[in-house]
């Protein structure tokens, strides 16, 4: 049983609350802060892996400079880690005695959860929740209704909204994206974000709306269509998320990687993790469709987190093993 640790108000940790929906940005963002000047001695990082294989906690940690970061890596945070988060946050506290706390949920977690986790006993004599923020990707915001409460949750509950990922709309979808949310979120500061670049202060320090001024007039457009026929969840509030993993540790065939991903079904829709291929390792963030590749130095076998909603994972791991070279 954990003990209640009496202490000053003063005293409190400030806890930075992460959240947004898979693939928004969330892991940029806690990479842009911790490549900040801003000093971040008295600052730890807890991740919360949805998955067994820890991607998100690997690449921050490549990037953290040394700093802490701790990973949970045996659930979702808002459902089966409530024990293991607390007793993760009370040894932090003992051991650092930070002045925040950067606190990444999954993608899929509600922050009201996470919130009453961290005012409840023990943790509400030794730390606060200073700010929730959301990282919102704008596509996703544009199709919410196919995506549950789980992310009109993220969206309600938070304090600041970086709509990232606007340079895939063109702006007049901007500008109506911006005024629902305003009118969603009233209360909330919503700024818009390419590559989750942001003014620090506005990560540090509460405030109300930001003006966006002439900030339309500098954006760059985009001719995507956003059609498309994915449709409306059919039960929106009885939809479940499934992970799976895949590891391989002989090289991937690039060509026949490729196609796996031009054919993936919609409902598969978050695929992260380094892939070794035969001259070279890349690290992959596939998002709805969307493909971003980056360069990976860290161990050379493929370790994939893949994410979705009523899929086959026997067949989805079926065809990546046809994806690895003879």
């Amino acid at each position: 049983m954990i003990k209640s640790i009496g202490v000053a108000t003063s005293e409190k940790t400030n806890i930075y609350l992460l959240a947004g929906f898979l693939g928004s940005g969330k892991t940029t963002l806690l990479n842009r802060i911790l490549s900040w000047e801003t000093d971040l001695s008295d600052t730890v990082v807890l991740v919360n892996e949805f998955g067994k294989i820890g991607i998100d906690g690997a690449i921050i940690r490549s990037k953290s400079g040394g700093r802490d970061v701790i990973e949970l890596t045996s659930g979702c945070i808002c459902c089966t880690l409530t024990d293991e988060l607390i007793d993760s946050l009370v040894d932090i506290w003992k051991r650092f005695r930070p002045k925040k706390i950067l606190l990444e949920a999954t993608g899929v977690a509600e922050p009201e959860s996470i919130i009453e986790i961290i005012r409840s006993k023990p943790l509400r004599d030794l730390m606060r929740i200073e700010k929730t923020i959301t990282v919102l990707g704008i596509r996703y915001w544009i199709g919410r209704e196919a995506y549950g409460p789980f992310f009109m949750s993220q969206v309600e509950q938070a304090d600041l909204i970086m709509l990232n990922k606007i340079d895939t709309v063109p702006k007049d979808r901007l500008q109506e994206a911006v005024s629902d949310l305003q009118a969603a979120v009233p209360n909330c500061t919503i700024v818009p974000t390419l590559h989750c670049a942001v003014d620090p202060e506005i990560i540090w320090n509460r405030s109300s709306n930001i003006r966006l001024g002439n900030f339309y007039a500098s954006l760059p457009s985009s001719a995507i269509d956003l059609t498309t026929d994915k449709g409306k969840a059919s039960d929106k509030d009885k939809i479940t998320y499934s992970t799976f993993d895949f590891v391989s540790e002989r090289p991937i065939d690039e060509a026949s990687f490729d196609g796996f991903l031009k054919n993936l079904p919609w409902q598969l829709f978050r695929i992260k993790g380094p892939v070794k291929f035969q001259n070279q390792v890349k690290l992959l963030n596939y998002v709805s469709g969307q493909i971003d590749w980056q360069e990976w130095k860290e161990p050379d076998h493929t370790r994939l987190a893949l994410i979705g909603w009523d899929i086959n994972t026997d067949e989805i791991r079926r065809k990546l093993e046809e994806c690895v070279a003879e």
